[in-house]
């Protein structure tokens, strides 16, 4: 959780990135599933996206999150939706 706290606003890491930063480079996995567990707003666990391309998930909802990394200043238009979001929704949507 250190690690994603000191992702400046406009700026994303993956969950694998945050993995091997915190010292396991193994558990993307875990991080996703602590990024969906964490409910403290010091977390920005918005800025967390998927190494393959995907915006990943987010407890919100994918639109906000894309509505937040814009807010704050991400080009979201280079991320592609996650295989778990409806395939009749894309992300450019929200652009």
């Amino acid at each position: 959780m250190k690690v994603v706290a000191k992702i400046p606003k406009g700026s994303v890491l993956s969950y694998g990135q945050v993995a091997e930063m915190a010292g396991n480079k193994k558990a993307a996995r875990a991080v996703g599933r602590m990024m969906n567990a964490n409910r403290s707003k010091l977390i920005p666990c918005h800025r967390v996206v998927g190494s393959n391309g995907s915006i990943g998930g987010f407890r919100s909802g994918v639109e906000n999150k894309i509505k937040i990394l814009k807010k704050e200043g991400y080009d979201v238009r280079q991320y592609r939706e996650a295989s778990h979001v409806t395939k009749t929704r894309s992300i450019f949507q929200y652009l």
